[in-house]
């Protein structure tokens, strides 16, 4: 997939661990598993909001492309 989720550095990052985070952006703890280890199809906009909120990062810090 061209795009990569570079999740897992944000939080490590910020010291947060995925039950905290899944906590703070009140997501599942599985549809958190899913998207940090990029097998997820989609996120909503809602939720990518909710994340660099918590993290206090921006869009581009968690998603990146890369040409195949």
């Amino acid at each position: 997939m061209a795009i990569v989720i570079n999740l897992d550095v944000m939080m490590a990052k910020r010291k947060m661990s995925l039950n905290e985070l899944s906590e703070k952006v009140d997501i599942t703890l599985s549809n958190l598993s899913i998207l940090k280890t990029g097998k997820a199809k989609a996120i909503r906009f809602s939720t990518l909001e909710a994340i660099c909120r918590v993290l206090d990062c921006q869009p581009g810090d968690i998603l990146e492309y890369k040409s195949e």
